[in-house]
């Protein structure tokens, strides 16, 4: 039973891992305003926006939004600890 818990909570982690750098690209594509219109950007866009809706506007500071910052903090928080439980289990 033990094992198969790690072996399940692995796949979440690294299934998580993957969303990590799916927020990355959302971020470092929406920057560039003429790849907004690509079906790439939008695919990306529908992977990533049901968890960066969760704090957009929450640090906005001028028209900078630092809403990506934020939610990255706590997304590598929880993945970090995700990380420690694996180990201690291991």
């Amino acid at each position: 039973m033990n094992n198969i818990l790690y072996t399940l909570m692995f796949l979440v982690f690294w299934v998580l891992r993957i969303y990590y750098y799916v927020l990355i690209a959302y971020v470092l594509l929406s920057w560039i305003p003429d790849l907004r219109k690509t079906s790439f950007y939008r695919f990306i866009y529908k992977l990533a926006n049901p968890y960066m809706r969760l704090f957009r506007g929450l640090l906005v500071i001028g028209h900078i939004d630092l809403t990506p910052i934020l939610g990255f903090i706590l997304y590598n928080w929880g993945l970090s600890y995700l990380e420690r439980a694996l180990y201690l289990m291991s």
